[in-house]
């Protein structure tokens, strides 16, 4: 199962093989009705998200996330400029909040990101969250997968900034930026926002009002003396050392305790950083401690791992998505939702019965195939006796 096809551009249409090819030749309108094909999901996206997948690189991911007001966009804005004036190539994912009850977003965070309007060395795009909690777009690690291919030096992220449970974006981002701005709350809150689990770095916005050294002292303090996590899923602040750096041991570490690929990286500790967005000042420090961030993480096996992480996380989000369609379509075939919801109501089934029937037929589906996967298993030579020998 785990094998990749031979030739994934051989699934695709002749409209989609002419995009392909067209992306990867560096045409930003390609790159911009690809984008727009995963997020509307029409048909042939998936073939064409699965041959962008082998051209794809390893492209450092820098999400930047914090509450709506800290100066996110504006801080993007500055970076990228930063990183245009280096050469680098920069793709920008701005994800903007969704209605409601319409379903409608202003996509407005690339008016905040106007410095770099007409360089063709980097290519924002707005997208919108579609009601899904957690801060991310569900097209937004494919939209990775299109700029890695694209060739783009840098990616950035930028979250919706919708409160304390933006955590998506350790799935999809290398490095995790939360930025906070002064006088948002104080210790206590800072201490409930489950953002703060995952930053790797934090960097105090607007560090010209009065409040910001009382909040870069109250991160400082939760730096400093926080306490190993271990089960935080994407956590990666589980060991404490100085700020920004590795932890500083006396002695080498011994051969058995040596990072394994599959295990987070252990010995980070979050730089905190303070920044005047609109003028740029601390921007140049931020990029040294996401520069800081990505070398760290190249020396410990960490970039490793979060492939992998990204990797589970692509596989059950796909899952989720497909299976949900399942479910409607067994809601369909038994009469529909509102026809099996109005039983349950009437009390003529409880839910719990209704739904263990529903997924009945996927349960044997499953337990089919796993007898089969273990059927396939090469049997012995009807010629063969079951010590090896050939009979006479």
């Amino acid at each position: 199962m785990a094998t990749r096809p031979a030739a994934p551009r051989e699934q695709l249409s002749a409209t989609n093989t002419a995009l392909l090819d067209d992306l990867l030749d560096g045409d930003q309108r390609a790159l911009a009705r690809v984008l727009t094909k995963i997020e509307d999901r029409t048909a042939g996206a998936r073939d064409l998200l699965a041959a962008l997948y082998t051209h794809a690189g390893t492209t450092p991911v820098l999400g930047i996330t914090g509450s709506p007001g800290a100066g996110k966009s504006t801080l993007v804005d500055k970076l990228t400029d930063y990183y245009r004036e280096r050469g680098e190539t920069v793709g920008v994912l701005a994800v903007d909040p969704a209605s409601p009850y319409t379903g409608g977003s202003v996509l407005g965070d690339r008016i905040r990101m106007g410095s770099t309007a007409g360089d063709e060395g980097v290519f924002v795009r707005s997208m919108s969250a579609r009601g899904r909690l957690g801060g991310l777009s569900m097209a937004t690690t494919d939209a990775v997968t299109a700029f890695e291919a694209f060739g783009m030096d840098r990616i950035i992220i930028e979250t919706v900034g919708a409160g304390q449970n933006e955590v998506d974006i350790v799935e999809t981002a290398d490095t995790v930026a939360v930025v906070v701005q002064p006088g948002s709350g104080d210790d206590v809150q800072l201490l409930k926002a489950g953002i703060l689990e995952i930053g790797d770095l934090f960097v105090v916005n607007k560090a010209d009002m009065d409040e910001a050294a009382q909040t870069v002292a109250d991160l400082e303090a939760m730096v400093h003396g926080a306490k190993p996590t271990g089960g935080v899923a994407g956590h990666h602040t589980a060991d404490i050392g100085p700020v920004g750096h590795d932890s500083d041991d006396s002695e080498p570490p011994s051969e058995s305790s040596t990072t394994d690929d599959s295990e987070e990286p252990t010995s980070w500790t979050p730089t905190v950083v303070e920044t005047i967005a609109t003028t740029g000042e601390g921007v140049e420090e931020f990029a040294d401690a996401v520069a800081a961030h990505t070398t760290h993480l190249a020396s410990s096996a960490g970039a490793t791992s979060r492939r992998h992480q990204r990797a589970a996380a692509t596989l059950q989000r796909l899952l989720r998505s497909d299976l949900s369609e399942i479910s409607e379509r067994l809601l369909d075939a038994n009469g529909g939702l509102d026809a099996v919801a109005a039983a349950v109501a009437e009390r003529d089934v409880d839910p719990y019965t209704l739904v263990d029937r529903l997924v009945a037929p996927l349960d044997s589906a499953v337990a089919s195939a796993t007898v089969n996967t273990d059927a396939t298993e090469e049997p012995p030579d009807a010629n063969t006796n079951s010590d090896g020998n050939t009979p006479t």
